[in-house]
């Protein structure tokens, strides 16, 4: 059998259109435009695209935004007043400060300093906390959209066996509890995992999210399941490349073209030979991560200004 391909982009793209919608209406109706504030430290090359890609992409959907850059060398107090700084502004709606930081800064303190209103990757504890109980919380981006893809997408959640590989705090963990609050029983697998391929080989739904190219392959799908592959790892070596997509794959001519190709973490062919729905890498979470990002800020923008409505 061959996988369906659940195209991130064509969800991400509604999502868009509908964030531009309410965002023209707010404007109309009250006078306001929801502002986002992205922090970037350093200058690593991975980084500043997403960071530009969502300014772009604010732009696209009427939202104002703004990057506040610091060097790599800036010592944690410097980022956390800059933080600080920005959850007292009144005209920010939303912040997210670019993950990974550089080595010698606090994250947590960081991540600290966002005033939780504010918080639209739903990264600060008290947010998670609030999500955890199931309360009124900004979704991580990331999670916020696969949960979107499967609705979209009429594939079930309730009752379904779910793996999640990975538990990470943007996208493992949060992922888990999204879906035990849609009645699905979630196992949370990791690299100390015992058995993990047969594990995952349990899942109605498996979701890879390991940061490891190609880690997932046939032993560890069940056939027809559902596969959600998060991994976006760059891979420059072309053998490995053509080993993964065949020889005359465009993926091939890729890395030899502009020095590397993005693969997630399910092996492409294997994935989509066992796999009865399978998201591709690019095109498939990434949109939506961007696409959820744009609502959240709306959303707290809604809340600051509207009192909540």
């Amino acid at each position: 059998m061959a996988a369906r391909v659940l195209d991130g982009r064509v969800v991400a793209t509604a999502l868009r259109s509908e964030v531009a919608e309410e965002v023209r209406a707010a404007q109309s109706r009250a006078g306001w435009t929801p502002r986002l504030a992205a922090v970037l430290v350093g200058d690593d090359p991975a980084s500043r695209v997403y960071v530009g890609r969502k300014i772009a992409a604010c732009a696209e959907a009427g939202i104002r935004s703004v990057e506040v850059g610091l060097e790599a060398s800036a010592a944690t107090q410097r980022v956390r007043g800059a933080v600080r700084d920005l959850s007292a502004d009144p005209d920010v709606d939303g912040i997210l400060v670019q993950l990974p930081l550089p080595a010698g800064i606090d994250r947590m303190a960081v991540l600290m300093e966002i005033d939780p209103a504010k918080d639209v990757d739903g990264l600060h504890p008290l947010n998670v906390g609030r999500l955890a109980m199931r309360l009124d919380a900004p979704i991580p981006c990331t999670p916020q959209g696969i949960v979107e893809l499967l609705d979209r997408s009429g594939l079930p959640i309730a009752g379904r066996r779910a793996v999640v590989i990975g538990r990470s705090e943007i996208v493992g963990r949060p992922l888990a509890t999204l879906l035990m609050h849609r009645d699905a029983t979630v196992t949370v697998c990791h690299s100390k995992t015992a058995g993990l391929a047969a594990v995952a080989r349990e899942a109605d739904l498996l979701v890879a999210a390991i940061g490891r190219p190609a880690f997932v392959g046939s032993a560890h799908i069940r056939e027809g399941a559902v596969v959600i592959d998060v991994g976006t790892n760059r891979v420059e070596d072309a053998g490995l490349v053509a080993r993964l997509f065949g020889r005359d794959s465009p993926r091939v001519a890729q890395v030899r073209e502009r020095g590397y190709t993005l693969v997630g973490d399910v092996h492409p062919r294997e994935g989509a030979e066992r796999a009865g729905h399978l998201t591709p890498v690019p095109g498939g979470v990434g949109p939506l991560t961007i696409a959820c990002l744009l609502r959240n800020t709306l959303r707290a923008a809604r809340r600051r200004r509207e009192g909540g409505r």
